[in-house]
């Protein structure tokens, strides 16, 4: 990983979280270096709050960045969004009910101010994946039960393993260390890349999606690779928690081997897919990714991009805390 970090010094926002100059979810998390040290309460009040969330702090979006029609209208392209952002505001929910047990937990200043913030991350992801919902005409009283509903399957199937999992770990155990490996390579690490796809999937349909996703992504960039500088850091310090910090590693990527989410997803970007081709006159010659239009993808295909990203950044930041990649392995023979 590449040294490039902006700390705010005088009040003034850090390239990477302003929002005209923060690298994509790829290229942030591969090649920024950011620790707790620098990611503070003050940086996250500046660059955080003053920067990433200027103009969108209310809905994620700037009030310029409009809301088509066709997502308020029935049809297999809104049920798409309306899954995806339903489940990803429930798994945002649980990941900041699980942070509360790491600011609990944390043995430094800098690791609780880091963790408050992503809490705070967390909450408003949540929130904001709920709001969009009711701003393209689902009642907003309705929104709680209805996603509950909707999402129920997931989250029994998918989400509770994973929950559980991690409470072992930071509430149960304590166990700092491991539980900041359970998030910056498991929890985040195949979570993180459903935004950078989200982003570059809605570009050229919904303004307002897109920069949901894309604010998103900017603090996911924050909360993988401060992590990753967090547990680097334990590790020499405490070189005798290392092969318990790699088992750990190993049994969360045998979990998501086993829950099914596969299904979950493809399941929506098969409706996005119908839904693309309805408005295949808005997309033309986009391109998803370097010489691809997005018109001639499958759902398999950015789904499995999507693992191929996962895959990517975890690798790198293995190597950079240094530890050993081929625990990323799963039963199966998938790579995290």
């Amino acid at each position: 990983m590449t040294d490039i970090v902006g700390i705010s010094r005088n009040g003034t926002v850090t390239p990477e979280a302003a929002w005209d100059t923060a690298p994509g979810l790829l290229d942030g998390a591969t090649k920024l270096t950011l620790g707790p040290q620098e990611c503070n309460l003050a940086y996250w009040i500046t660059s955080v709050a003053q920067g990433t969330l200027a103009h969108r702090g209310e809905t994620g979006h700037h009030p310029d960045a409009g809301i088509p029609e066709l997502l308020r209208r029935s049809g297999p392209l809104r049920e798409a969004l309306v899954l995806e952002f339903g489940f990803r505001g429930m798994a945002e929910e649980i990941a900041a009910r699980l942070l509360s047990h790491y600011v609990a937990i944390a043995p430094d200043i800098p690791e609780l101010e880091f963790y408050v913030t992503q809490m705070l991350d967390e909450t408003r992801h949540a929130r904001v994946f709920r709001n969009h919902l009711a701003e393209v005409g689902v009642p907003f009283d309705a929104l709680p039960p209805d996603v509950a509903a909707m999402a129920a399957d997931y989250r029994e199937r998918v989400l509770r393993p994973v929950e559980d999992f991690t409470l072992g770990i930071v509430r149960d155990r304590a166990d700092f260390a491991g539980a900041v490996a359970v998030f910056a390579i498991v929890i985040e690490g195949v979570l993180a890349p459903a935004a950078e796809l989200s982003e570059r999937k809605w570009a050229p349909l919904s303004p307002a999606t897109k920069e949901i996703s894309r604010g998103t992504a900017i603090d996911e960039i924050r909360h993988l690779t401060v992590a990753s500088t967090i547990l680097r850091d334990h590790l020499k310090a405490r070189p005798e928690i290392r092969e318990s910090v790699l088992e750990i590693i190993r049994a969360g990527v045998r979990l998501w081997d086993e829950v099914p989410d596969r299904e979950f997803v493809m399941h929506r970007e098969e409706l996005f897919q119908a839904g693309m081709f309805q408005h295949a006159d808005l997309i033309g010659d986009y391109e998803i990714w370097p010489g691809v239009r997005m018109l001639d993808t499958t759902p398999e295909q950015r789904y499995d991009m999507a693992d191929r990203w996962t895959t990517q950044m975890a690798e790198v930041r293995m190597a950079y805390m240094g530890l050993p990649t081929d625990v990323l392995v799963g039963g199966s023979g998938k790579t995290l």
